[in-house]
């Protein structure tokens, strides 16, 4: 099916995107986590796939979860270090095990969005959104187009500083716990594994006291995120919800219907707490949508046409993603002349709900539109609907259709 006409109005379908955006923003409540504001825009964009984009298949589904632990690891990790360097002057190797829990316990939460402290938090409800558009005759292939709903907690500092003194000061904080810790060691190996205060004359002592100057960083992690305070989310993530709801729309518009792909949407709530939607939407559909190739694109932070990335990697890196899925995107993208770089989300970086599908087996792939030295707007007050950028939705929006023609074609063949 050639669809060189829906990809010509890309402009048309990055301005509806925005509007919509800028209509759930403005009528619905926070965003955040498990909230009703979540739960509002999940039941808004389930109507209007039904009702707008043509789909006959619209359910939404409710999960359990704790949001609070996503962000909440630092809490531990942090307590753990801080009172490490009292117990460095008297009791070195309990200072050691501490920083190894703390670390641990990042590792694990943050790291690889494991399960460690959840139960330390209290419990709520996300829901995730599942739309499918039929074909006109048999189903041979599947698409799903997904994106997360909820929005973040700002981070004050990246807020004040933008991204490198965000990221400058997450580097202190660590390097001042594994600055305790190496010294801990150190100071088992020459005096041994006993208790009593370390010999102030010693050069062990005085590099402690050295190290103080990391405190006020260590300290200042506890203030990394402001729970009173839920960011529009417009870019991050709404960008990437309706990335599919307007392919699906245009299609509508167009009278156009596919003869052998069925076309989905995904709308997976409570990223920000962990990839605990999408996690819950491959455990609910495990054995699932296997009857044909099924791809799923997610879309992350789609803002800036220069930082349109393909992530071959996920999950700070430890995931690897589907190939084909994404080698289809950058092939689409060079076919029309964008500009798309081959990357990955780094350490760090987080994650994207392309990790919870790829670990869980299904095909699938993270598209992103956002510089990885976070800017000033990421996870902060000013990921407003007037502060998008249309050309970067416009030419993520036209890579997609592409990937859904050239996807459509490999059904006839």
């Amino acid at each position: 099916m050639n669809l060189k006409n829906i990809i010509d109005k890309k402009d048309d379908a990055a301005k509806y995107m925005q509007k919509e955006i800028e209509y759930i923003i403005k009528n619905f409540e926070k965003r955040d986590p498990g909230s009703v504001g979540e739960k509002q825009s999940c039941d808004y964009m389930a109507k209007v796939l039904k009702d707008d984009c043509g789909c006959e298949t619209v359910f939404t589904e409710s999960f359990k979860e704790n949001p609070g632990s996503f962000f909440g690891w630092i809490f531990f990790t942090i307590s753990f270090a801080l009172i490490s360097i009292p117990l460095y002057f008297v009791f070195p190797v309990a200072s050691v095990i501490l920083v190894a829990i703390g670390f641990a316990i990042m590792f694990f939460q943050f790291g690889l969005y494991k399960k460690v402290v959840d139960r330390f938090f209290p419990e709520k409800t996300g829901h995730n959104v599942t739309a499918i558009k039929s074909c006109k005759g048999e189903v041979k292939r599947r698409i799903f187009f997904n994106g997360h709903p909820d929005a973040c907690w700002e981070w004050p500092v990246n807020y004040a500083l933008g991204g490198i003194g965000f990221d400058l000061h997450i580097g202190l904080a660590i390097i001042g716990a594994l600055y305790y810790m190496v010294l801990a060691i150190i100071n088992v190996c020459v005096n041994g594994i006993k208790i009593g205060l370390l010999d102030t004359s010693s050069g062990l002592f005085v590099a402690g006291l050295v190290g103080l100057i990391f405190v006020p960083f260590l300290v200042g992690m506890y203030w990394m995120w402001n729970r009173k305070r839920i960011v529009d989310g417009a870019n991050d993530n709404l960008s990437g919800c309706y990335m599919g709801i307007a392919i699906l729309k245009a299609l509508k518009d167009e009278g156009i219907e596919l003869e052998n792909t069925e076309v989905g949407v995904i709308i997976s709530g409570s990223e920000e707490a962990g990839l605990r939607g999408s996690m819950a939407w491959c455990e609910a559909h495990k054995d699932d949508y296997n009857d044909v190739p099924t791809f799923i694109y997610s879309y992350d932070t789609i803002h800036d046409p220069k930082y349109l990335m393909t992530n071959y990697r996920d999950l700070n890196g430890t995931v690897e993603v589907d190939k084909d899925v994404s080698d289809l995107f950058m092939e689409c993208a060079a076919e029309l002349g964008i500009p798309c770089q081959k990357g990955m989300v780094p350490p760090l970086g987080g994650a994207t709900d392309s990790a919870a599908f790829a670990k869980a087996g299904f095909r699938a792939t993270g598209i992103t539109g956002l510089n990885h030295v976070l800017e000033s707007y990421y996870h902060t007050r000013r990921d407003t609907y007037d502060n998008m950028n249309l050309e970067g939705l416009a030419n993520c929006y036209a890579v997609s259709v592409k990937v859904l023609e050239k996807f459509d074609e490999g059904a006839k063949q």
